[in-house]
């Protein structure tokens, strides 16, 4: 029987990525103000603010509904010619990071934190992933049709590589299901720091 564990986050994606690796956690939204936590922690490098927040979602879900299980909290971040993208406010701002980022290259930062709240509760263990993604010289009529499809409004970096906007992204260098949303090679880490291997979680 497969250990119990849960997934702070609503992502399709990261639950497709651990579904695919025979994991089929249980799901509960943190609701995490992510401003507010940033706000607290200071100016921070955009490695560690997705730490910061992949920290946070999984201290809330352990805070508010005490699962007995194994949590896992993660955020991503989009670093580009010195600045972090998250999701994009709205299509225009989906288009104008495009056309910015078309022909270029950039660091996709995902934020991990693993906490044990099973008992007797053990240090938690958290570390980021960090993969430069290179984006295809996309015309302005691509990037239009893209951002008209609404996926880029919902991921970090307003681009996927895993969907709609896979053909876009040129090549990565660094692990692919960090881009995703969640790196399994760096879970395996983390759960093996917990003292868990990462075949216990498969049902």
């Amino acid at each position: 029987m497969a250990l119990p564990f849960v997934l702070a986050s609503q992502s399709p994606a990261r639950l497709a990525t651990l579904r695919s690796a025979g994991i089929e956690p249980h799901v509960i939204v943190s609701h995490v103000d992510e401003d507010a936590v940033l706000a607290a922690a200071g100016t921070l490098a955009a490695a560690d603010a997705v730490l910061a927040l992949a920290r946070a979602k999984a201290e809330a879900v352990v805070a508010i509904h005490a699962p007995n299980a194994i949590v896992l909290g993660c955020d991503s971040m989009l670093e580009f010619d010195g600045q972090i993208f998250g999701k994009p406010a709205d299509a225009a701002t989906a288009r104008e990071r495009w056309r910015s980022m078309r022909g270029a290259s950039g660091t996709l930062h995902t934020g991990h934190w693993c906490i044990d709240a099973r008992t007797p509760p053990r240090t938690p263990s958290g570390a980021t992933s960090s993969t430069v993604v290179h984006f295809a010289e996309l015309t302005d009529s691509e990037i239009d049709a893209y951002v008209a499809t609404g996926e880029p409004l919902h991921v970090a970096g307003a681009f996927t590589v895993d969907g709609l906007g896979g053909p876009y992204v040129e090549s990565i260098e660094g692990d692919y299901h960090g881009v995703v949303g969640v790196s399994l090679p760096l879970l395996r880490h983390l759960l093996a720091e917990l003292g868990v291997a990462f075949h216990e979680l498969r049902a």
